[in-house]
């Protein structure tokens, strides 16, 4: 008797186990970057907390890239439309969300790296209007950023200062707004084809690139350049964006779990990203003879003030919410490490800025870092 009460039990339990997972809710996550990547680390960390503190009510899917298609825009369009509902967004993200460039512009951020993700994820500056308002006006919400490491430079010739970049053949993405920002520093930026960079750097098509250390070391650039300089001007910032009809049906305890989890990353980002590149960068030092320059804060002061005017174009770009985008990012700063502006953007005269309805036409590129 007592044992058919306990295989009745048990029965029960597994019946109730089996009812509780197939009512699960499922969270599909898209990631830009493949697996082992820095991306992948913090999205698995996010799986983790997200399923434990949902107690299993909620399962996260992830689709590393390729699983969800093979361009950047797809992966943005799913989150659209609400096929995935959970995504990153990055460099390429200014063809969906002109705004989303001005994590692009150097010397903005402070060159702590800690500090940077701390403020990227601050109220003051991720739940600002013109910051939510950039996105939802495109359907999306963002959530949380992710600092992925300084934007570092390769090149065959040493670059101390603005001078040493005139005629510097640099390869950028295709984006005006970065073709600005380098030629503000006496370069001659061109665009190549992601895959086709290097070979461009190793028939000297090419004299430079611009790339976080993940990339110049999982594509081999490091070894057909002779130099690599961390002037600590910008960071590599993804964006975690939800489907905004998606993220408005959240219940209000599933959203505060959102921000629970997303708050404890700040740092689990950081450590999984500082990890991630300085074991790329001891592999390619490891493995080259490439000479290794960190610019001094009065060196970096040089490059700084030669951008700061790129500021001015950006918010001639994208319009006027870009320039709100902005002064809050400045504001979060509040002049970290000297690198915020002298005058905020929205200083500038406002009739000439262009209307948030004429932000639509970005010419980002769609499919590479």
């Amino acid at each position: 008797m007592k044992l058919h009460k306990l295989v009745a039990g048990i029965t029960a339990c597994g019946l109730l186990s089996v009812a509780a997972s197939a009512n699960a809710e499922t969270w599909r996550f898209g990631l830009e970057e493949i697996e082992g990547s820095v991306q992948d680390g913090y999205a698995q960390e996010f799986k983790k907390l997200i399923e434990e503190k949902s107690d299993g009510d909620v399962t996260v899917e992830l689709l590393p890239y390729g699983s969800w298609g093979s361009t950047y825009s797809a992966l943005y369009d799913a989150v659209q439309n609400g096929a995935i509902p959970l995504g990153f967004g990055s460099g390429a993200l200014g063809g969906t969300v002109p705004e989303s460039q001005l994590l692009s512009l150097n010397f903005v951020m402070p060159a702590d790296q800690m500090e940077t993700a701390k403020v990227l994820n601050s109220d003051e500056f991720l739940k600002s209007d013109a910051w939510q308002d950039s996105f939802r006006q495109r359907g999306l919400v963002p959530i949380a950023e992710l600092a992925e490491g300084y934007q570092v430079w390769t090149t065959n010739k040493e670059i101390r200062e603005p001078k040493d970049m005139k005629g510097l053949k640099i390869r950028v993405m295709d984006n005006s707004l970065l073709r600005e920002g380098y030629k503000a520093y006496g370069a001659a930026p061109i665009t190549i084809a992601y895959g086709e960079l290097y070979s461009a750097l190793q028939q000297e098509q090419a004299d430079g690139n611009i790339q976080p250390v993940f990339a110049h070391e999982e594509m081999g650039f490091y070894e057909v350049q002779d130099y690599m300089i961390f002037a600590k001007q910008s960071q590599f910032v993804a964006t975690l964006m939800a489907n905004e009809e998606w993220y408005d049906g959240l219940s209000d305890e599933q959203q505060s779990m959102l921000d629970d989890v997303t708050g404890e990353l700040v740092q689990t980002g950081y450590d999984i990203q500082d990890k991630f590149n300085s074991e790329r960068l001891e592999t390619i030092k490891e493995k080259s003879d490439i000479e290794i320059i960190e610019l001094t804060d009065e060196q970096r002061d040089k490059f700084r003030e030669m951008a700061k005017p790129v500021r001015d174009s950006f918010v001639d770009d994208v319009g006027e919410r870009g320039g709100k985008a902005l002064d809050a990012l400045l504001a979060a700063f509040d002049e970290k490490d000297g690198d915020s502006a002298d005058m905020k953007s929205s200083d500038k005269d406002s009739g000439d800025m262009k209307s948030d309805d004429d932000m639509e036409s970005a010419d980002m590129e769609s499919e590479e870092k």
